[in-house]
């Protein structure tokens, strides 16, 4: 079970980093992230050079593909050639945004009409792709979910391996990040974020 996360020039590094990290907890029940580029290296938002794992083709083969933000995400939906190499298809992947990611999901047309999460910047381009933006962390229709905010990179991760590993699994990956002493309280609001944004929908 293959995982890209989608990352591009200018990217957020919580965003890329995070979800990949949690989900590389579950190596061992055969759950792996890869960082996904476009090109051979990217640079983050604050400068840091990252060297792709996969090339941004690798999506067409992935079980679930993560699309993250960052500060160059209007350059990205408006290079048509860029566009067209990220080949998803939501009838078999799980596929995912966080952030400014949501308008790369609504320029592929992935969104339809569902509503989706995204940050408080990307916010008013999103709606400009009309498209309805939840005051919510985390929303999930299906195969498609959305996260608004760096720190909701979790949320996407945990709904991830839910989907993926089931419950248990989650659980037990937050549970070993969770800072010293709010393991419970952590792994509850994350489960919590996720639950509540699949159960908006039925």
């Amino acid at each position: 079970m293959q995982v890209a996360v989608v990352t591009f020039d200018g990217f957020n590094e919580l965003d890329s980093f995070i979800a990949s990290a949690l989900i590389n907890r579950c190596r061992k029940d055969g759950l792996e992230a890869f960082i996904t580029t476009p090109t051979p290296v990217v640079t983050s938002m604050n400068g840091v050079e990252v060297a792709g794992q996969r090339p941004v083709e690798f999506v067409a083969e992935a079980d679930v593909v993560l699309i993250g933000s960052g500060v160059k995400a209007r350059d990205v939906v408006a290079d048509d050639r860029l566009i067209s190499r990220l080949r998803l298809d939501p009838s078999r992947q799980l596929i995912g945004a966080q952030c400014s990611g949501a308008l790369v999901l609504a320029r592929l047309g992935l969104l339809g009409g569902m509503p989706a999460c995204t940050d408080m910047k990307s916010r008013p381009f999103v709606e400009a792709c009309d498209v309805t933006v939840l005051d919510a962390p985390f929303h999930a229709e299906g195969n498609i979910a959305t996260a608004g905010g760096c720190l909701a990179s979790q949320y996407l991760a945990t709904w991830v391996i839910t989907r993926m590993l089931g419950e248990d699994a989650a659980r037990e990956v937050i549970d070993y990040v969770a800072p010293v002493s709010e393991n419970q309280e952590t792994v509850e609001r994350a489960m919590r974020a996720v639950h509540a944004g699949e159960v908006a929908l039925r």
